[in-house]
């Protein structure tokens, strides 16, 4: 004869099993980012990209936390450098979808830089000072059209930020096209991931890169950033469902807010908002 209340007593335990696995896999991860107070994240992992470029991984507390960190918003990095406090602005290129337990940020380092230098001469298990959200740009799915970016340099992070959370969902049809300027071909920065994603929909996603100084057998743009170049690889401003974002060098991000006008787009404001047609970062 079967034990009844042993048999009761194991199903009772295997319900309670699967409820609590249930509860558990529907909890909502940790957001640590707090926008009033600087924490501390240790770097776990860094990964050359070129002779100056890295990207640098930072660990969170829990390995199923996340930043907290909306789509095309930054965080600011404090240091003290020559006794004194210093803060930028950086953009992780990972989101909190594709990252937990950590966040990674690309950064170039200048050997007259301040906080490029600094995270640039950081060691495993050395911790940065991070504060955020930060930024009144906020990427929601489907809001415009298309979308036009000019980026130079490092100015890639926030786009490809934004590429990656349009490429992930397949409802998500906003269609980008990205002008992208380099030194040289080395400079490049995402490039294999940048190409894999326009591969995957090249009628959604487009790239131009443009370079001051190609290698011979370069059969990208040649140069700097143009008013032809923005007319054949931008969409034109006429279209209100159109948005231009713009991310670089201080002389080229001023060409492109003057030239976008010539493209139909609102002039751009002296601080950018969430829903200017033209977006400086």
């Amino acid at each position: 004869m079967p034990d009844y209340r042993i048999l009761t007593a194991i199903i009772v335990l295997v319900i309670s099993s699967l409820l609590a696995l249930r509860l558990k896999s529907s909890e909502k991860k940790r957001e640590v980012l707090k926008p009033d107070e600087f924490q501390e994240f240790p770097l776990i992992l860094k990964t050359a990209l070129s002779h100056n470029t890295a990207l640098y991984r930072f660990g969170l507390p829990e390995t199923e936390d996340v930043l907290g960190l909306p789509i095309g918003q930054h965080i600011s990095i404090k240091a003290i450098i020559d006794g004194k406090e210093v803060v930028r602005s950086y953009t992780p290129t990972s989101l909190d979808t594709d990252a937990k337990g950590f966040f990674e940020l690309l950064v170039k380092t200048y050997e007259l830089g301040n906080i490029s230098k600094y995270i640039g001469e950081l060691n495993i298990g050395d911790k940065m000072q991070v504060r955020g959200p930060k930024g009144f740009y906020q990427y929601s799915p489907n809001t415009y059209k298309h979308i036009g970016m000019v980026a130079g340099g490092t100015g890639i992070s926030p786009m490809y930020q934004i590429i990656k959370a349009i490429a992930a969902h397949s409802s998500d049809k906003t269609k980008v096209s990205l002008v992208y300027g380099n030194v040289t071909e080395e400079d490049i920065l995402l490039k294999a991931e940048l190409d894999r994603i326009v591969e995957s929909n090249p009628t959604q996603f487009k790239v131009f890169y443009l370079l001051d100084k190609p290698d011979e057998g370069w059969t990208g743009g040649v140069g700097y950033v143009t008013e032809d170049i923005m007319r054949e690889h931008l969409p034109n401003g006429k279209d209100k469902d159109v948005q231009l974002l713009v991310c670089g060098p201080r002389p080229m991000v001023s060409f492109v807010k003057k030239t976008s006008i010539s493209l139909s787009y609102d002039k751009s404001k002296p601080v950018s908002k969430m829903g200017d047609q033209v977006f400086i970062f």
